[in-house]
């Protein structure tokens, strides 16, 4: 039984291996024009640090609204092996609870390889095969956290749209490139639902695009085409709708129409990875302490600046003391 809870979070929990590499290193050049990242073939190269950290959308925001002072707990499949350990004792240490997550006799842990170099990320990712045949029985929570999952999706997303409806929860939204792959026709149910809907300005313009005679282009004025987005999107059910845009900060739309923009946060770039899942953990804790859009915007934008401080990313999600001092 769990009762009570202020999220769940629906989605992947995996470990992250990051190799940091010196921008010096021989071995690993990068080309601007062709933005490739090329390593020597047949070569030893050194990497400068290597990390093994729990990563995964859904155990990133988790363990952050944890640290926001939430109580989270999570649905996730795993496998079941030492590194599966190593998940769903991090999830403890961080109070997240995990008596929901699924372990697959027999199966291995799913594994991200994250190459850092320059500051920014380049991401090698499995993507096992499983399940998700998840149980929403015997539980009670005001908000629900959907996120990306791997091939079996569908039947993960239909129940937890029905656990939304019967159970009357709250659903921020957060579609993975799979989801989006898949079209409109497959989201349309979840969009339907959401309360808030979490996109770069990549996937909005894929979704919107996709469900519009009139494509967006990025040929049109930049801040008409934020303005465009926002509208669509909310038309197609969320009440709420955030974009993020890189270095151009953040963009939101509430219920009635009003629309409001966060630039970025100053930081020192180390690694971006879980920059995303940081402001979405940073805006859905705000909206359930009874803060502002406009605060809420905030709070994402300084738990994702603190986020990539740090390599991984969970080390820089911030408490909600280092919240409230920032």
């Amino acid at each position: 039984m769990l009762h009570n809870l202020d999220v769940v979070c629906v989605g992947s929990a995996k470990i992250d291996i990051f190799l940091s590499l010196h921008e010096a290193n021989k071995h690993l050049r990068l080309i601007p024009k062709t933005n490739e990242l090329c390593l020597k073939y047949g070569e030893k190269i050194t990497v400068d640090k290597a990390d093994l950290l729990l990563g995964g959308n859904a155990a990133n925001v988790a363990v952050g609204l944890s640290r926001l002072g939430l109580k989270t707990s999570m649905l996730a499949e795993i496998g079941m092996d030492e590194f599966s350990e190593k998940i769903t004792k991090t999830l403890q240490s961080e109070n997240v609870d995990i008596s929901r997550i699924q372990k697959t006799k027999g199966e291995p842990s799913s594994f991200s390889t994250i190459i850092n170099f320059k500051g920014e990320r380049t991401i090698l990712s499995e993507h096992l095969k499983r399940k998700h045949d998840f149980n929403f029985d015997n539980i009670s929570t005001k908000w629900v956290y959907l996120t990306s999952l791997g091939e079996e999706w569908k039947n993960a997303y239909a129940t937890t749209a029905e656990f939304v409806r019967s159970s009357k929860s709250h659903l921020a939204f957060n579609p993975g490139t799979m989801q989006i792959d898949k079209g409109y026709k497959h989201l349309s149910n979840i969009l339907a639902l959401s309360d808030i809907l979490f996109l770069n300005k990549e996937e909005a313009t894929r979704i919107s695009s996709a469900n519009s005679a009139d494509p967006i282009s990025n040929k049109k004025d930049d801040k008409k085409i934020i303005k465009l987005l926002l509208t669509k999107l909310q038309n197609l059910g969320p009440k709420i709708v955030v974009i993020t845009d890189g270095k151009n900060g953040s963009y939101a739309i509430r219920e009635k129409g009003e629309i409001f923009k966060e630039d970025i946060a100053e930081a020192n770039v180390v690694e971006k990875t879980g920059a995303g899942d940081a402001y979405s953990t940073g805006f859905l804790a705000a909206i359930l302490h009874g803060l502002s859009i406009k605060d809420a915007m905030h709070w994402g934008t300084l738990n994702s600046g603190s986020v990539i401080g740090k390599v991984g990313a969970q080390k820089g999600l911030l408490t909600k003391e280092e919240m409230e001092k920032k």
